[in-house]
């Protein structure tokens, strides 16, 4: 049995007495017990230690139990806050719970209930810490080749690569923009023969028309206006190594049939030569374009086509896979918080949900740069829905899903209400699957139900 993890436990209570009495009655082995007789003290130990949960007396002078409470769930949402007062009033009892605390005594305490309530946040904050571990050991062997990816889809596409690696010429990478083709075309190159050699990237749609075989297969000199001199085109200069033809879609007909005749006969030809030149080069050919339309419309050669797709990687978008969101989050926080030089240990649930409930027409890449985004405007060391980019922080600016495109309610002013929708607005994307609902949502199925029974649902 492995060890408990070490948690942390704030009191905050302005009676000496209380907090003495408090602090000896909940210290355990594991548990970190800092007290504070100031609200302020408090907040600035909240903000050193991160506790996992926090008791705060109601009544205290110069700052209130709820005011404290409100600070609390701006630094941190997740941490869990128990209010103990003398002065019992069910309507500051229903505000609290409302403002996100987890309970709500009267004083006088009952140390036996207090340390049962205590002791059931603190295996609560255990299995958090546990689950993080074990999302960071995930995501260290979700990993291939810099590609993040535990979904089905993602191992079946990494299987495809390890097999056809070691024996192609030329394959065809598909997939919407930003899904991750370009590393995918370099996940070949390290793990085919050619690794050793040259990785040369080209992107057609970057390309003037006019230069295009010049520079996939160079010139001599004298051989048009401004051909000052001989110079190797691309395939040369990726002899012995990969050339990744990024939006091939985009490449001129007369350029096609050139190009398909060098993969046919490993040889090129400089624009005015008549020398032909051998050479060894794995080609990479990605599109977003559906090619088979292009061919349909006379703006791609079959030839080609099939010449290049006998082998094709279709790469999933993020829509597709949204069970890798989690693991793409911790990525990307990892590697912004090291770039920024910040430590940032992750997101609030809320900012969670929002990302969940996103469809990501951008795929890997919008989520990257929201990430970034996120990470770069974070002034604590938690994501919160305020540090994401303004699109996301309101639904109406840009649609959030399929279903988030629904006008919003002007009746909605409670959490309860907001809780709600989002519950309604999953069921519905899910097309009324409890599970695929329960994953949009970032909660368990037992979770999700108790919710549809909650509303009415």
């Amino acid at each position: 049995m492995s060890p408990k993890a070490a948690v942390s436990l704030l009191i905050i209570d302005d009676n000496p007495g209380s907090l003495e009495m408090l602090s000896s009655a909940l210290a355990q082995p594991d548990v970190h017990v800092y007290t504070a007789s100031d609200p302020e003290d408090g907040l600035d130990l909240l903000h050193q230690h991160h506790p996992q949960i926090v008791l705060t007396d109601l009544v205290m002078p110069h700052m209130s139990g709820l005011e404290v409470l409100d600070r609390v769930m701006e630094y941190d949402p997740s941490t869990d806050v128990i209010l103990m007062t003398a002065h019992y009033s069910s309507e500051t009892a229903v505000e609290a719970i409302k403002k996100g605390a987890s309970d709500y005594l009267n004083k006088p305490v009952s140390i036996a209930a207090l340390r049962e309530r205590v002791n059931t946040l603190l295996e609560s904050a255990r299995r958090r810490q546990r689950a993080n571990q074990l999302e960071d050991e995930l995501l260290a062997s979700a990993e291939f080749e810099g590609i993040v990816g535990n979904s089905p889809l993602m191992w079946d596409m990494f299987s495809r690569i390890r097999r056809v690696a070691p024996h192609y010429r030329a394959v065809l990478v598909t997939g919407e923009t930003g899904t991750g083709k370009d590393l995918v075309a370099q996940a070949f190159h390290k793990l085919s023969p050619a690794r050793n050699g040259r990785y040369v990237v080209l992107n057609c749609s970057a390309v003037v028309e006019t230069l295009f075989e010049s520079e996939l297969f160079g010139h001599v000199r004298g051989s048009f206006t401004g051909a000052a001199a001989d110079k190797a085109g691309l395939f040369e200069h990726a002899h012995g190594g990969t050339l990744f033809l990024d939006e091939i879609g985009d490449m001129p007909l007369a350029t096609q049939a050139k190009l398909l005749r060098v993969l046919q006969n490993q040889e090129v030809q400089r624009v005015g030569s008549l020398t032909a030149r051998k050479v060894d080069v794995r080609v990479v050919a990605a599109t977003n374009h559906d090619l088979r339309q292009a061919i349909a419309e006379k703006r791609f050669r079959e030839d080609l086509f099939y010449r290049l797709s006998m082998v094709e990687i279709s790469v999933p978008s993020l829509a597709q896979r949204k069970e890798d969101l989690p693991l793409l989050e911790r990525h990307f926080i990892a590697r912004f918080a090291n770039q920024y030089g910040k430590t940032i240990r992750g997101l609030t649930h809320r900012a969670q949900i929002v990302l969940a409930m996103h469809s990501w027409p951008g795929n890997v890449r919008e989520l990257e740069n929201v990430v970034g985004h996120a990470c770069m405007m974070c002034l604590g060391d938690t994501i919160d829905v305020a540090d994401l980019p303004p699109y996301l922080q309101t639904p109406g600016e840009r649609p959030l899903s399929a279903v988030a495109t629904a006008a919003p309610d002007p009746g909605i002013t409670s959490l309860e209400d907001q809780e709600r929708i989002l519950v309604m607005r999953a069921m519905e994307e899910a097309d009324g699957n409890q599970s695929q609902a329960a994953r949009i949502l970032r909660i368990g199925r037992d979770a999700l139900r108790y919710k549809l029974k909650k509303h009415g649902l």
